[in-house]
């Protein structure tokens, strides 16, 4: 066994042998994978395997249709059989809601020239006469869909990554992972020990115990799963030709031929949890006993689908541990406090996913960035506020509903509240409904009542016409937003501009009082983040970015040494934050302070420490919602003092309080991109209009990339859209991001937020096209259906930004 290595894989399931074949095929040799038992052992050996390409995420599918493709060239490569079955996937709505659902999933199939396009009932009882299409809306068919042979797919992996000199170990359990103070890693086993300056965790079941080994805590929970395969059946046995499997969601339940029988598997709202205090170290090829009774409802219903199940024996039952992640993806990436530390665990489409996967892991090890933003599955999404009980309450509420549709907006509410402010209860008893962002609760919109809840749907929902208050509101008087679920950094010390101009691609702030916007480069020369700066005093400056984003952007701050001497540390929790914004915003604010906030005396881009209503907060002259306003942070002991100063100082002037739905719709209004939709490591500086806040003549981080890019033609351009009101009030919806814009039959480009803009009357979204310009006009897939829509030259609201500065 080598005793050093590029990267060691730990774990040799598919996700496991997927990484290490894809750190070959990207040119790194030198790499070495270590199973405890046998590959495949774990969950891997027992999948039900099955492979589908559409995704509500974009990327996602992207990936799950590059992992569909790879099996056959996989196959040729190795010459071992992943034994790929694929007779296509039929897909059934029965309510409005799905069909909405499937018909957006064909737009997108459409745009990214993917193989998923409606089919009629009679086309559908063609293809799989078996089915009772009673009661369903509409079809959707996937040519490529089906499955592979679990231990086929993991062993093509294995000779694929052997051929390439990567070496596998079996039967050699990892001891110990000890970190050494360059960086590196040595990774202890019986069979000796192996110097690396990568481990990578893909231990699957045992995830959670061997990131423990380096004092990593995971939030991942195992569950039991059930599926069961029936004995031979006449109708399968005479057909033709392989059986299309079935995705009947609305039945909880999957479906697909095995043998002359079918699979049948699914996911019970009577779920039940595994190895809550750790996974037993001599689990291998084990299963659970049969539990059938736990899955009764959703076997009615397949059977309800599929009426010859009723009279088929049973030959197996497959109940087996899946480990699931908070939100049901996979927690992947370089764990932003351990270097040389990688994660891919709590994967639970494994096959689907695992050619994408093993890809962007090799893509993200060797060249630091994956090349699609896959914030969706990086680990630090979540952090330390995962706890234990948020972790199983959210995995219980996952599994149950793994079929359910994840709306637009939707807040889901197990394991809540996580981390809340002082001003919480008060929030709550004025009748705010909340959301979930890193773990805080913040208000999307207020009610009427204390105690309403969203309903959640593709159309216009409960809270539309209240969110519409809020906007009027800010815009004829002012909005008091909660925003302390923003991002706060303080860097203080003699060196400290120095940092921070290395760090970020604008100028730092030379006076104290003065604020700048600035990006943040991603190593390949996209948006990592953008963020707010503010100089206030010599050796100091405040930072306000994503709140969401802020273990993501560790990476990108450990990556410029800090000078000895300065400090650069989080205040996100020790500090709150406050958005008064709206004409009325000035004397509001103007009442509860002796500072001058004339224009001539606090003009836009400007900052200070103030004394407001006894409370000291810095105030920065800024606004996202594009109108009169400004930020105050304060120390969260005064968060409750300075609230209620605001709300009373502000009430006879039709001041009110405000939550994010409504911030949304007015920064789209303005025409404000926002981290994770509009900003993002995909796109280039000049294509989301950043390019002039990227200063050139100085060093910043991945500054060669941004470079690099800036020198080329933007691929395409940031947009914001009408649509038509005819259109939109027809179908009672607005675009939220996602959907895909076409032009004369032509896709050219997706949707990245929409919301209503409330105070100019239009249906609003912002988006990226190609070969498109202002004036022109598309069609925007709203509920996968074409909307007229109109590209603008510019934002409905304030486009010379007098009001903003005023």
């Amino acid at each position: 066994m080598r005793q050093q290595a590029q990267a060691v894989v730990i774990g040799g399931g598919v996700i496991g042998c997927s990484i290490l074949y894809h750190l070959t095929k990207l040119g790194w040799s030198d790499v070495v994978l270590l199973e405890r038992d046998e590959l495949t052992s774990g969950s891997t050996w027992h999948a039900a395997a099955n492979i589908h390409g559409l995704h509500d995420s974009t990327n996602i599918s992207r990936i799950q249709h590059y992992t569909m493709n790879l099996y056959k060239e996989l196959e040729e490569e190795t010459g071992q059989s992943c034994g790929i079955f694929q007779p296509g996937s039929l897909y059934l709505a029965q309510t409005e809601e799905r069909e909405h659902q499937l018909k957006l999933q064909a737009a997108k199939a459409k745009l990214y020239g993917m193989n998923f396009y409606e089919v009629s009932i009679e086309e559908a009882k063609k293809l799989n006469p078996m089915v009772n299409y009673d009661g369903i809306r509409c079809v959707m068919f996937e040519p490529d869909g089906g499955n592979v042979d679990p231990s086929g797919v993991t062993n093509a992996y294995a000779v694929g990554a052997r051929k390439r000199g990567a070496e596998i170990h079996r039967f050699t359990p990892v001891t110990a992972t000890e970190a050494q103070e360059d960086g590196t890693w040595i990774v202890k086993t019986p069979k000796g020990d192996i110097a690396t300056p990568w481990v990578i965790n893909a231990a699957g079941l045992w995830g959670r115990e061997v990131a423990a080994l380096a004092g990593i805590e995971l939030p991942l929970q195992p569950t039991e799963h059930q599926y069961f395969v029936t004995e031979t059946m006449a109708d399968v046995e005479q057909s033709a030709a392989r059986l299309p499997s079935v995705s009947d969601r609305d039945g909880e339940y999957y479906l697909r031929q095995e043998g002359n029988g079918l699979l049948v598997g699914a996911y019970e709202r009577d779920m039940k949890f595994w190895a809550e205090e750790g996974t037993p170290l001599d689990f291998a090829h084990d299963l659970f006993p049969d539990d059938l009774e736990r899955i009764e409802e959703n076997m009615m219903n397949a059977i309800e689908r599929v009426p010859a199940v009723a009279d088929a024996g049973i030959k197996r039952v497959i109940n087996g541990p899946m480990i699931w992640s908070p939100d049901s993806n996979v927690l992947m990436g370089p764990v932003p406090e351990v270097p040389g530390y990688f994660c891919c665990n709590g994967i639970i489409p494994g096959f689907s996913q695992s050619g994408g996967m093993g890809l962007m892991a090799a893509q993200w090890v060797i060249e630091g960035e994956t090349e699609y933003d896959m914030f969706a599955w990086d680990m630090a999404r979540f952090d330390t506020w995962a706890s234990k009980a948020f972790t199983k309450a959210r995995v219980q509420d996952q599994y149950a509903h793994r079929f359910a549709i994840h709306f637009p907006n939707e807040e889901r509410s197990a394991g809540r509240p996580a981390r809340t402010r002082p001003i919480y209860d008060v929030q709550t008893k004025m009748g705010a409904v909340f959301g979930l962002n890193a773990g805080w609760e913040h208000p999307l919109w207020f009610a009427a009542e204390p105690g309403a809840t969203d309903t959640n749907g593709f159309t216009r929902q409960n809270w539309w016409a209240p969110v519409g208050e809020e906007c009027k509101a800010l815009r004829a008087a002012a909005g008091i937003i909660d925003i302390s679920n923003f991002a706060k950094y303080r860097c203080k010390g003699p060196d400290a501009e120095s940092w921070l101009n290395a760090v970020f691609a604008n100028n730092m702030p030379r006076s104290i009082g003065r604020s700048c916007l600035t990006p943040l480069i991603s190593k390949r020369g996209g948006i990592a983040g953008d963020f707010t700066v503010t100089r206030v005093a010599e050796d100091e400056f405040w930072i306000v970015g994503s709140g969401m984003a802020e273990r993501y952007h560790k990476r990108f701050f450990a990556d410029v040494p800090l000078p000895k001497g300065t400090v650069f540390e989080s205040k996100t929790v020790e500090m709150c934050g406050f958005n008064v914004a709206g004409p009325k915003s000035r004397e509001l604010l103007q009442r509860l302070t002796n500072t001058s906030l004339a224009t001539e005396d606090f003009p836009f881009m400007r900052s200070a420490w103030l004394d407001i209503a006894g409370v000291r907060a810095l105030a920065l002259r800024v606004s996202f919602t594009g109108d009169l306003g400004w930020e105050l942070h304060c120390e969260t002991q005064d968060q409750a003092k300075l609230y209620e100063a605001l709300l009373t100082a502000g009430q006879d002037l039709g001041a009110r309080p405000v939550g994010s739905r409504a911030l949304m719709s007015l920064r789209i209004e303005k025409g404000y991109g926002s981290w994770s939709r509009e900003y993002s490591p995909e796109y280039w500086p000049q294509e989301v209009g950043l390019e002039r806040l990227c200063k050139l003549d100085k060093d910043f981080l991945n500054k060669s990339a941004a470079v690099a890019n800036l020198e080329k033609p933007a691929r395409e351009k940031l947009v914001i859209l009408h649509l038509e009101d005819a259109d939109v009030t027809a179908s009672n919806a607005d675009a939220t991001g996602g959907e895909p814009i076409f032009k004369d039959g032509v896709g050219i480009g997706r949707v990245t937020s929409g919301a209503y803009g409330y105070t100019v009357g239009m249906s609003l979204a912002l988006g990226f096209v190609k070969g498109a310009t202002a004036g022109d006009e598309v069609d925007v897939m709203v509920l996968g259906k074409p909307h007229k829509a109109r590209i603008l030259s510019e934002p409905p609201f304030d486009a010379g930004g007098k009001i903003l500065r005023g």
